[in-house]
């Protein structure tokens, strides 16, 4: 399944260009998690938080396509072998399973990589699950750019396919705080649900603010009188930190963190675009194509709110393959290249 970085190419004839410097720094592609270095960072928050729920849930069920270890359900596997289904390399079968198990009165956990959920399974995910309004929750690793394996394993548009299946729920959590909150909230939610998993040692962002993660509404984590960022995933926990840079400058920047991109929160994302007369950033592990940032155009749009609108985000193109620093800076993503974007943007 894995592919060398190497070995990746544009075209049968032409190899693709290699982000700079990545042979300086070399990253796994079974990364555990990102931004972790220097923070608290709390184990596993997936496995040990269904975990916690099945003590009191004996519908829960989890189930894997070879991929258990890598989606922290092995921690579920060990704790309940009874209830985890080991599918092996078929992820249609996968999602089929999981749908049977639904209709027979189970609360499934399905879990693989987020490429393989949005690309191989998608036909078998609208048919048996979404269309049939199934309790299914399909939790999956590595979304965005969080691999460096290049386009077979980056899933930068899973999102965007996501959004648009009927009945489906979609979640971008930022750091282990929201992985947790929002599993047990899933579970709760009687339909579908997708949710984006970082997995391993995860950072403990959000911990140190007043939060609570609730489907399908929006929190702000900071005040700033300059420019709003509207955010996602690991990009709140980037936006967070640009914002104490800028903060340097003289510059105010609030953050609004919004994990559920479906059902998207608009009444307090379109409050908080009319404040201030602020520039209004939206910040994606994702396509600039099909995401947040088009979730949020669309809904100022269609509610007569004109304000400033700029995107940050990945690229709607196949990206490189190699190491995970070079590619965020490549790409846009890390902390300082947001600061300097919005910097630029402010200065305009």
């Amino acid at each position: 399944m894995s592919i060398p970085p190497h070995s990746r190419r544009k075209s049968k004839y032409t190899p693709r260009s290699r982000a700079s410097g990545i042979d300086a720094v070399r990253t796994s592609a079974m990364i555990a998690s990102l931004d972790a270095e220097g923070r608290e960072t709390i184990a596993a928050p997936f496995g040990h938080a269904l975990v916690d729920l099945a003590k009191t849930r004996a519908d829960i069920v989890g189930l894997s396509a070879d991929l258990s270890k890598y989606t922290d359900l092995h921690i579920f596997a060990q704790a309940y072998p009874e209830r985890f289904y080991q599918m092996g390399m078929a992820e249609g079968l996968l999602m089929s399973a999981a749908a049977g198990l639904a209709r027979e009165g189970f609360t499934p956990f399905a879990t693989t990589y987020a490429v393989f959920a949005a690309r191989r399974a998608y036909d078998f995910i609208a048919m048996a699950i979404a269309e049939e309004n199934l309790p299914v929750k399909i939790v999956c690793a590595l979304p965005g750019l969080t691999t460096g394996y290049g386009p077979s394993h980056q899933a930068t548009e899973d999102m965007a396919i996501m959004r648009a299946m009927p009945n489906m729920v979609v979640i971008d959590p930022c750091d282990a705080v929201d992985v947790a909150q929002a599993t047990r909230a899933i579970t709760d939610y009687k339909g579908p649900a997708y949710m984006r998993l970082l997995r391993g040692q995860v950072a403990n962002v959000l911990g140190a603010y007043d939060y609570s993660f609730e489907l399908g509404r929006a929190k702000m984590l900071r005040e700033g009188a300059d420019v709003l960022i509207i955010s996602s995933g690991i990009m709140t926990m980037r936006a967070l930190d640009a914002a104490q840079v800028l903060e340097q400058d003289g510059i105010g920047v609030a953050v609004l963190h919004s994990p559920t991109i479906k059902p998207l929160d608009q009444d307090t994302i379109l409050a908080e675009a009319q404040k201030n007369g602020r520039l209004v950033v939206v910040a994606e592990n994702h396509s600039i194509t099909g995401g947040l940032g088009d979730a949020v155009a669309k809904t100022l749009m269609t509610h007569d709110v004109f304000v400033p609108l700029r995107q940050i985000g990945l690229p709607d193109e196949f990206l490189d393959a190699g190491a995970l620093p070079s590619l965020h800076d490549q790409y846009g993503i890390t902390v300082e290249r947001i600061a300097e974007q919005l910097r630029n943007w402010v200065d305009q």
